[in-house]
């Protein structure tokens, strides 16, 4: 294991963090200013905002210092961010390809990101407010302390804001950021196998001699990480396994356990595979984040009955093991009957996997099922289950209703209403060429003037010869024109002299 890379060599100092924060706060000053001047409101009011939270903090720890020396780059950090840069590439591409304003999404992208990054450390801190002796000790991530789907709904909440505020709808950038979601699992769960965070439960004696070495961690160097207490450290599953007089305290590893990290990143490929296919299929705006949802909910449910550690927060009721967990296996079939199960065209086969979605339950009750019940274990459900449990059936359902609007109106589904973006710096340019152009036409009215009086003079003349060497009408003639109009002839008649007697 290797939750330290590599340490990053400075002097051993301290800096007065009012000096830090004013810096940040002047680097944030000058990214306002600059954004309002390219009249990029969102940003700049953000820089602000971000500018008046920096003073303020100024103010207030004005009297602190920062200690400083070398500087340790752990595995967790460097993890989460090449999942950002993998997300950042993979969303705007697939956001392009779709026809979502790229450069907005990218703005959109980084909101998320931060919003997702501030949501699932605050999860992890409502679940294990008990871990923390001071606010530095909560805004220290550094070494591990996010939940998943705390960040899952950070982002949600984050993007929800932002795309409302531009006029975007939701649901047409979550399909295009849940793959990167499902990148995101596979790449930052190998850093938390490198620091040994989020394990599992022990594994049998009989399990695999190569599942049980990627499942042993060890008890770290007293020079990798310092501990407050200046005890010895090791990898979480070492400490707790120590503390649970699971293995004494000279042991020079943990107990062999399921490598639970590995199972994630493991599910997080197969979720990556399963959207970029579902793309193919998609009839309808939000189809691949509702089908992420629910697939991640129940992979995060059935991965969160073999972890272990105990930094996962509970929630109520507490029932019998063999009850709680099938029922709420239950309830994803439920889901997958309702809503899912329409993806798969052929009656046959949906009837065959709707059958086989209770099997699950059916066998995890038959293996928890207690000899008698007074010997039956109560548990709860972890944070993450009762998260995974009701965000995936909610998704389910959203997807029956959604699905059922597509069938009805197929073209409007996959409509993405865009608002009319308005280019003021365009519009300043074509208002200026039109003001040009009357001017030109006011200066050439003189002369296109004379030009078509002196062609009006030239086609009077040249129509003039014309009218002189037009021949008289005929008796003939005048006979056809009488025959079409009596009243002509007859004035022609009262015009001509009367015949005379000779003739």
């Amino acid at each position: 294991m290797h939750p330290i890379l590599f340490r990053v060599p400075l002097p051993r100092t301290t800096l007065p963090l009012l000096w830090v924060l004013c810096a940040l706060a002047g680097i944030a000053a000058i990214v306002a200013i600059y954004q309002f001047v390219t009249k990029n409101r969102s940003f700049a009011i953000g820089a602000t905002v971000a500018t008046a939270a920096l003073g303020a903090a100024a103010f207030v720890f004005r009297a602190s210092t920062v200690p400083i020396g070398p500087l340790p780059i752990y595995s967790y950090g460097v993890m989460l961010g090449l999942s950002l840069v993998v997300g950042w590439y993979l969303t705007l591409g697939l956001a392009e390809r779709d026809g979502l304003p790229k450069e907005l999404m990218a703005n959109n992208y980084v909101v998320t990101a931060v919003a997702a990054v501030v949501g699932s450390r605050v999860l992890y801190i409502v679940t294990n407010l008990n871990e923390f002796e001071s606010f530095s000790a909560m805004l220290d991530v550094r070494k591990g302390g996010l939940v998943a789907y705390g960040g899952f709904l950070g982002g949600f909440v984050g993007s929800l804001v932002f795309l409302r505020r531009h006029g975007i709808p939701l649901l047409p950038w979550a399909d295009v950021a849940v793959p990167s979601l499902a990148s995101g699992l596979m790449i930052t769960r190998v850093g938390c196998y490198l620091f040994g965070c989020d394990f599992g439960q022990p594994l049998e004696k009989t399990a695999p001699a190569w599942l049980q070495k990627l499942g042993t961690f060890p008890r770290w160097d007293p020079s990798l990480i310092e501990t407050p207490s200046g005890a010895p450290g090791g990898s979480p599953a070492w400490i707790q396994h120590v503390k649970k007089h699971l293995i004494e305290d000279d042991a020079t590893a943990s107990l062999p356990v399921h490598p639970t990290q590995i199972y994630e990143s493991l599910v997080g490929v197969t979720l990556l595979v399963l959207l970029l296919v579902s793309r193919r299929y998609q009839k309808f705006r939000g189809q691949i984040f509702l089908i992420f949802t629910f697939a991640y909910g129940v992979g995060r449910f059935l991965l969160e009955m073999l972890r272990a550690d105990d930094e996962r927060g509970w929630i109520p009721p507490s029932l019998p093991e063999h009850i709680l967990l099938p029922l709420a296996l239950v309830l994803f079939g439920v889901g997958y009957v309702v809503g899912i199960s329409k993806m798969v065209e052929n009656p046959t086969m949906r009837r065959l996997s709707q059958i086989l979605a209770f099997v699950p339950a059916v066998v995890l009750f038959l293996a928890l099922r207690p000899e008698s019940f007074g010997t039956s274990a109560t548990i709860q459900l972890s944070t993450s289950q009762a998260v995974a449990l009701s965000t995936g059936v909610a998704a389910a359902f959203a997807f029956s209703v959604y699905h059922q609007a597509a069938i009805a109106h197929p073209e409007a589904a996959m409509a993405i209403p865009l608002p009319t973006v308005v280019d003021d710096e365009a519009e300043e340019k074509k208002a200026e060429s039109n003001v040009a152009d009357e001017d030109e036409d006011e200066d050439d009215e003189p002369a296109a003037a004379k030009k078509d009086a002196s062609a009006d003079a030239d086609e009077d003349e040249a129509e003039a010869p014309r009218e002189v060497k037009k021949k008289p009408a005929t008796k003939a003639q005048k006979a056809v024109a009488a025959k079409k109009n009596k009243k002509p002839v007859e004035e022609e008649r009262t015009s001509e002299p009367p015949p005379s007697e000779e003739s």
